[in-house]
């Protein structure tokens, strides 16, 4: 069921059953020279939508923006700075406590989303706290992200080796195979590729990490381990969402 497909009478019934709610969260950055940009946005969207169903659990429209700024010098990567992403991430979580919702399950495809929604989800319990919202204490929130669910992580590792690396990774290239079939690409890489840099501003990641790779090998994925993942990650999630809207 997604909330942007439903009527507000459709929800006030979803929510006499339940008061979870699940929010894809990704990111619009550069991927390497094969990856898309949308690929963290895309990944989040198709598995929460998978669990929603999986789970009868209401999904949210997906936020596509992610806090990215390390990536901005490469074309084409938008991104929130942490305190407005902190402030969108408050606004979405009130909102939807005010119509009744209070187990907000994140699905994240974005490493770089990890501490600042950590810091959303201490603002907010705090922000909620001071306006005084019926349901506000009783609001909790919880990430899951697809890519360190372990089951995939010990298939890219079994399928990659080394070769996963920790960005444009094969595992999630893969995955937007499978989504997007249509829009697999193809282009040279070099057998050079940089790691282990610690990551800094804009300028310093563009300069280490030159062709937008960090340690990973694209060039290894295919459809079918994209589906492989995503089945994975569907079932991994499916448990973790059904055990956080089912605890006190």
């Amino acid at each position: 069921m997604l909330l942007q497909l439903s009527t507000w009478s459709e929800v006030e019934t979803y929510l006499s059953q339940s008061q979870g709610i699940i929010l894809p969260i990704g990111s619009t950055e550069q991927h390497g020279p094969t990856g898309l940009i949308g690929t963290d946005a895309i990944c989040a969207e198709v598995i929460s939508k998978g669990v929603g169903e999986s789970v009868g659990a209401l999904v949210g429209p997906t936020i596509n923006v992610g806090m990215a700024l390390h990536h901005t010098g490469f074309p084409g990567t938008i991104s929130l700075r942490p305190s407005t992403m902190i402030q969108v991430i408050r606004d979405y979580i009130v909102c939807l406590t005010r119509s009744g919702f209070t187990k907000f399950f994140f699905i994240n495809g974005h490493g770089g989303n990890i501490a600042t929604l950590k810091a959303a989800f201490s603002e907010t319990y705090a922000h909620l706290a001071d306006l005084n919202i019926a349901n506000g204490g009783l609001v909790k929130c919880k990430v899951g992200n697809w890519f360190m669910c372990s089951s995939v992580y010990k298939l890219a590792k079994e399928l990659y080796g080394d070769g996963e690396g920790s960005h444009a990774t094969p595992s999630e290239v893969a995955l937007t195979q499978y989504v997007y079939p249509e829009a697999i690409k193809v282009a040279p890489l070099s057998e050079d590729v940089a790691s282990g840099y610690p990551i800094y501003g804009a300028a310093n990641f563009r300069y280490r990490y030159p062709d937008g790779r960090m340690g990973s090998n694209p060039a290894l994925a295919t459809p079918e381990h994209g589906k492989q993942f995503y089945e994975l990650a569907l079932k991994e999630l499916s448990n973790s969402y059904l055990q956080f809207v089912n605890s006190d």
